[in-house]
């Protein structure tokens, strides 16, 4: 009855590797989910790749990836996920429906001359893709996955994942508007944890001292303790956190998100979180 949630990438836009970010991480997008027998990871940023050197230690892989968009730091880490290039692996890559190209299509772009040397059609593991709207409901193995939809550029979509009694949201790329989402609030009622897009402050969203950021599909720390306080979750985490902001910025952000909202945490690399055992530990 393991559910265990694991965060492997938790940069948004653009990786930025470097000593300033070593502490919250540099990788973009990439948590891990295993439930019981069933994994299940949450989009392909650059976390994926040491993601993917974990999963060959531990033997033949068999997992359903979730994408909730195709932009490039959410797919960018999928071509050097190394289980891709066994023939052992299965792989079932779950995505939104897109306005011009199929999921699949879009993972094919991406493996293409001249931006990659080897084609998604060379790949000798078993790829299979699917296409979800918001609304939809299915199951991976035991654990059941509800879809939302988010307000983001090209469209998003937002997971909820239940198993043995306990839950996550995974809610990112999403922008509020000025009100809290009621679609995302239901999908995150009584969560025990909800990952929220959190890049900007108040300020850097309304655009003092550089750009507004209305209309560029994120939201902020206030909104996500808003949501959190909302919905009744157990536990909220700051999530794609700029790539602009270092270590002591993010820092600075979780301590003004635990203001609003107590459970609040800023999401680091090699953060593991056991629901099993109701426990939280680094």
């Amino acid at each position: 009855m393991t559910f265990t949630i694991r965060f492997w990438g938790v940069r948004g836009s653009i990786a930025t590797p470097g000593p300033a970010t070593a502490g919250v991480g540099g990788n973009t997008s990439s948590v891990e989910v295993v439930c019981g027998a069933s994994r299940i990871l949450l989009d392909a940023g650059t976390g994926i790749r040491a993601l993917g050197e974990s999963l060959l230690r531990q033997g033949p892989v068999q997992a359903t990836l979730l994408l909730s968009h195709h932009h490039w730091d959410h797919i960018q880490g999928l071509p050097f996920f190394a289980p891709l290039y066994l023939p052992t692996t299965e792989l079932l890559v779950v995505g939104p429906h897109g306005d011009r190209l199929h999921n699949r299509e879009v993972l094919a772009s991406q493996m293409s001359a001249p931006g990659f040397p080897v084609r998604l059609a060379e790949l000798p593991c078993r790829l299979d893709t699917r296409e979800v709207r918001a609304g939809e409901r299915f199951a991976i193995g035991g654990a059941r996955v509800t879809v939302a939809r988010g307000h983001h550029p090209g469209g998003s979509l937002a997971y909820r994942i239940d198993y043995a009694g306990r839950s996550l949201v995974y809610a990112t790329d999403t922008e509020p508007y000025g009100c809290i989402d009621p679609a995302l609030a239901a999908l995150a009622a009584d969560a025990d944890v909800l990952v929220y897009d959190s890049q900007y402050t108040p300020a850097e969203y309304r655009g003092e001292g550089g750009p507004a950021k209305v209309g560029w599909g994120h939201s902020t720390y206030e909104e996500g303790a808003r949501l959190a306080r909302a919905a009744r979750v157990g536990e909220y985490f700051l999530y794609h956190h700029d790539p602009s902001r270092d270590d002591a910025a993010v820092a600075e952000l979780e301590r003004r998100a635990q203001a609003l909202c107590p459970s609040a945490r800023a999401a680091r690399e090699g953060l593991v979180i056991e629901l099993g055992a109701g426990a939280v530990a680094a």
